[in-house]
């Protein structure tokens, strides 16, 4: 049976870069069948999915390695702040350097502004730091629980994590340059790349309000820590309240435009159709009549403390697990042990901020045989999770209210 001590007895089995590039980590040995995968996943993820260390990290669960994409155990998300060494992995691009952070310099012009810039790191530990704790959520995460299934990496519910991040405001970046009137997109590279010259860079913008959010940051520590390799260092993007999409790691480039960006990332890649999921802030100048790009995560919940079909004493069994939106903040979190038909209300742990993780909890009386246990979390602006997977060709804003069943003798 696979355990979180299984898991940390491992986490000295690492492996080391190859030069200045990836180099694919020691394998954990794992048979599939102890994998940790999320039950829902498509059948064949079983079959070259494994635990693995990559540098600096616990094992996570390799789904890809080319660029490499590993998901966290459920294990790692028994606290509302998740540690750098349990943190998800995801690229989509497969040449990522290591960044000399003497060297690194950030590039910051555009047409969309006023002047030129480059930055070092120096540069931004001197300008005024911000923190925040916010949620970085993959905008697939969960694809893997689609059905009928859709391509792309198969996630289950572990493509997320939430960080105490520090840096520099971009707001305060952008000023070093100063916007023109016209500018209504930030976009941004790093020094991820592509192997191949067929293969399109990974460019992302945001919209300048968005951009000049107070809470958007160019990041360089992560839980009182540099920035971890696979995390992005030495520094990166942090857009709270939007998916990852947007969280450009090893940033090198902040670049004004007048125009929408145009890149393949931004169309047709991580879009969504128009109206088909209650979210309110929109980009507007990269709308069109049948889809959107996907912006702020959806409201949801996570049940932590135990897996499906995790055996429990009879009685008094404490359910607990996280929750998450865009920022409007959880106003509630309730539980059902009867298929939906009644909720009853857990109790809401410490508020570590609007884009934090919420942690919850619930006091269950098990009786002997199965216990299913649902969750169903509520954000300040009224919107829940749904009962029903809202199906979408690229998987993506999943947040179908979880159930575990647990099994009392």
């Amino acid at each position: 049976m696979f355990t979180r001590r299984t898991l940390l007895s491992a986490a000295g089995a690492g492996a080391a870069l190859a030069g200045s590039s990836f180099a694919l980590p020691k394998l954990f040995e794992a048979e599939a069948a102890g994998v940790p995968l999320s039950p829902g996943v498509p059948a064949g993820v079983a079959s070259i999915a494994r635990l693995e260390t990559l540098p600096g990290k616990k094992p996570l669960i390799k789904l890809a390695d080319r660029a490499p994409n590993y998901e966290a155990p459920l294990d790692y998300f028994r606290t509302p702040i998740t540690p750098n060494e349990e943190f998800f992995v995801r690229y989509h691009l497969s040449n990522i350097p290591e960044v000399d952070a003497k060297t690194y310099k950030i590039a910051v012009g555009g047409d969309g502004a006023n002047g030129q810039a480059t930055l070092t790191l120096d540069d931004l530990k001197a300008m005024p730091a911000y923190e925040v704790v916010a949620v970085n959520q993959c905008s697939g995460n969960r694809r893997g629980l689609s059905n009928p299934h859709v391509a792309g990496v198969e996630w289950g519910y572990g493509a997320m994590g939430c960080a105490r991040w520090k840096g520099a405001r971009l707001k305060d970046v952008l000023d070093k340059v100063g916007l023109k009137k016209e500018a209504i997109e930030v976009a941004f590279n790093g020094a991820d790349g592509p192997v191949l010259d067929a293969t399109p860079d990974f460019i992302k913008s945001l919209p300048v309000w968005k951009a000049t959010d107070e809470s958007t940051l160019v990041a360089y520590e992560m839980n009182g820590a540099p920035l971890p390799h696979f995390n992005g260092f030495p520094a990166r993007l942090i857009a709270p309240g939007w998916t990852g999409t947007y969280w450009m790691k090893h940033l090198i480039s902040v670049t004004a435009l007048t125009k929408p960006q145009g890149g393949f990332w931004m169309n047709p890649a991580y879009r969504i159709p128009v109206g088909k999921f209650p979210v309110v802030a929109h980009f507007l100048s990269q709308e069109n009549a049948t889809s959107t790009p996907i912006t702020e995560m959806v409201v949801n919940s996570l049940i932590t403390s135990h897996a499906d079909g995790a055996k429990v004493k009879a009685g008094k069994v404490t359910v607990s697990g996280l929750a998450w939106d865009a920022g409007y903040g959880i106003r509630s979190v309730e539980v059902s042990t009867d298929g939906g038909k009644t909720w009853s209300a857990a109790s809401l742990g410490n508020d570590l901020g609007r884009y934090a993780f919420r942690p919850w909890s619930f006091e269950l009386n098990a009786k002997r045989g199965n216990n299913t246990v649902m969750a169903n979390a509520t954000n300040a602006i009224g919107q829940t999770q749904t009962a029903t997977l809202i199906w979408n060709p690229a998987g993506y804003h999943n947040n179908v209210m979880q159930s575990v069943t647990l099994v009392a003798g």
